[in-house]
């Protein structure tokens, strides 16, 4: 556990204050020099100051600017200067910080140690002399909640898992082993894992994902994941589907443009956010029944590869022509949200890097999303977002589109034309649901290509404190 309640008699390497200009900051242990150095800074326009003990680090967040904020536009800017703390940390080597704050809000600290938690990531499995991160506890000296604390943490350890299980290399994580993953998960937080292999998922008739699988020689997975507590808050279960393409050279349609499979590795982020999610609502103990679904294979253009002009029958007996083998994602993900009806749900939400147009859209700064769920339920999803600054976009789902993916020999085929390429996939999808449902599309931001403060380069994790947010605000 990173984050703790700081007892009476422990002593951190650093010390962080969270003040206003007024706050007398000789009763948290600043001499005088230092309250005069911290009174130049904020003249000259710093909120964050740090002061070097040399044995020790200090320092003093000025909240003045952002009192009259918009409550998320605190806690994200909180986030972020927590971030620069773990930075500085891990620079100097010490291990610990304890947090204190002037102004109460308990909320306030927990951002700041939430940001500075999340940053201190790192990936460094590979590397025969990785250099550690030096940052192990964040103390919180103030009255909290355990129960927060506790939530806290099992939430940046969900993220940290989904970061993990997309910056693993493919040739370590197939579709096999990403599904061993998930009983690990289930085992270590108490949810129940189901896998169906192969024979299984033909037994099925899981067209898609059968079809997506043919050009691999590993073969396909199927997870069901299910936390139900005794007495759940809903009668009927949330069901999350992630795509689970471990990695993808876009088949036989082979991805054309430069460097563009390079990272590929990451077209499981959708299945790493629904496992991680599962992980951090178990842990919790949160009252919410909620199912797990991901489907997940390779899509290589091996000998046996499905093709252009293909028609696949799916799960649910509708048909797709298959015009560009690279819309793989649509295919498992159709298999999977038809699955879902037999639990006859609440909710569907799914999650897939699943088109370039919606990345080209909004780029990283949010997730594009769309679908059937009420007004209600969308404006939950948005404030949801918010609160952990993994902000939504809604894109318009009108019928209009579904013209687009029209076939001439089945019953739609899976890709659209030149235009809106993330709603026609959406539209796509929303074939295979008669239930209340919304698609995330997190091509953008699920993968960095530099850090951007608690958002280390490479996988981000993002959409798992967006899950977990709107679970836990169901329960209240």
């Amino acid at each position: 556990m990173m984050i703790k309640i700081k007892s009476g008699n422990s002593i951190a390497d650093a010390v962080f204050v969270l003040a206003e200009k007024k706050t007398n900051l000789n009763k948290f242990g600043f001499n005088k020099t230092e309250v005069e150095y911290i009174k130049k800074k904020s003249e000259s326009g710093d909120d964050l100051i740090t002061i070097n003990r040399l044995s020790s680090l200090a320092f003093v967040l000025l909240i003045d600017e952002y009192f009259e904020k918009q409550e998320e536009t605190q806690l994200e800017w909180l986030r972020i200067q927590g971030s620069k703390l773990a930075q500085t940390i891990n620079h100097h080597k010490y291990k610990s910080i304890a947090l204190q704050s002037a102004v109460g809000n308990e909320d306030w600290l927990l951002a700041v140690a939430e940001g500075c938690a999340l940053a201190n990531y790192s990936f460094n499995k590979y590397k025969s002399k990785a250099e550690k991160l030096s940052l192990n506890q964040i103390l919180i000296d103030a009255k909290v909640e355990r129960n927060a604390i506790q939530e806290l943490n099992n939430l940046v350890e969900a993220v940290f898992t989904a970061r993990n299980l997309v910056n693993e290399p493919q040739n370590t994580l197939n579709a096999v082993t990403f599904a061993e993953e998930m009983k690990s998960m289930g085992k270590a937080a108490g949810f129940k894992v189901e896998v169906l292999n192969k024979k299984q998922i033909q037994t099925l008739k899981m067209g898609g994902l059968l079809a997506v699988n043919m050009g691999s020689q590993t073969p396909p997975t199927f997870t069901i994941m299910e936390w139900k507590p005794a007495k759940p808050i809903n009668k009927k279960p949330i069901v999350l589907v992630g795509k689970g393409v471990v990695y993808d050279t876009g088949g036989l349609s082979l991805k054309p443009t430069a460097n563009s499979m390079d990272y590929m590795k990451c077209d499981m982020a959708g299945g790493a956010v629904v496992a991680a999610s599962m992980y951090a609502i178990a842990k919790s103990k949160l009252n919410v029944h909620v199912i797990g679904l991901v489907p997940a294979t390779d899509n290589r253009p091996g000998e046996n590869a499905y093709t252009p002009g293909d028609v696949i029958t799916m799960y649910n007996g509708k048909t797709v022509e298959v015009l560009n083998c690279d819309a793989e994602g649509r295919m498992i993900l159709a298999d999977a949200l038809a699955y879902a009806e037999k639990y006859n749900p609440e909710l569907v939400l799914d999650f897939a890097t699943l088109t370039g147009a919606a990345a080209a859209a909004i780029g990283g700064y949010g997730t594009v999303f769309m679908g059937t769920a009420d007004e209600a339920t969308k404006l939950n999803l948005k404030l949801s977002g918010n609160q952990v600054h993994e902000r939504l976009v809604e894109f318009p789902f009108w019928d209009d589109y579904a013209k687009l993916i029209k076939s001439d020999i089945a019953d739609m085929k899976n890709i659209g034309g030149a235009v809106a390429g993330a709603i026609t996939a959406g539209k796509f999808l929303e074939k295979f649901t008669n239930y209340p449902w919304m698609h995330f599309d997190i091509a953008g931001p699920s993968w960095n290509t530099a850090a951007d403060a608690y958002r280390p380069k490479n996988g981000t994790g993002i959409g798992v404190r967006l899950v977990v947010q709107f679970i836990k605000n169901l329960t209240k």
